[in-house]
């Protein structure tokens, strides 16, 4: 009985070592690259997010500039539609890209639309004309700055 209760003991430690072996392999979790940086800003109500420019590629992120167009016999602020992001209280938000210090750099601005006709949001306040506002990659942006699918 008593060498039975050693082999047993044996066998119980190959195993305890099988899977300290197996989960001390290569952690993913351990070694997971960064993709993002968001960061809060002082004084400021949303984030900074820094993409790596790997991630910035894979997510094809693109921009246009706010820019004047005439609406309706007017000048009119605008952005495309797709730049726009509403909230569950009908919030409703665009990331702007600084192309020019940093193009891997974003963040969340309030903005307020007026109307929007086809494929353009026209503003009544938002970024200043010039200001570029990402137009694909938005979805993503907006999950990386507020945790969804963690």
């Amino acid at each position: 009985m008593h060498a039975k209760q050693k082999w047993m003991g044996v066998a119980f430690m190959a195993f305890a070592c099988l899977a300290l072996v197996a989960c001390g392999g290569s952690s993913k979790a351990a070694t997971k690259e960064q993709h993002a940086i968001v960061e809060a800003v002082e004084g400021a109500e949303f984030n900074r997010i820094t993409l790596t420019e790997r991630a910035a590629e894979r997510l094809g992120i693109a921009s246009e500039p706010v820019r004047e167009e005439a609406v309706g016999g007017s000048m009119k602020t605008v952005v495309p539609y797709a730049a726009i992001i509403y909230g569950l209280h009908g919030e409703t938000w665009a990331y702007t890209r600084n192309s020019s210090e940093n193009p891997l750099l974003f963040m969340r601005v309030p903005l307020t639309v007026e109307r929007v006709e086809g494929d353009v949001a026209i503003l009544a306040d938002g970024p200043e004309l010039g200001v570029e506002v990402v137009t694909v990659g938005v979805a993503q942006l907006y999950g990386t700055d507020t945790g969804v699918g963690k």
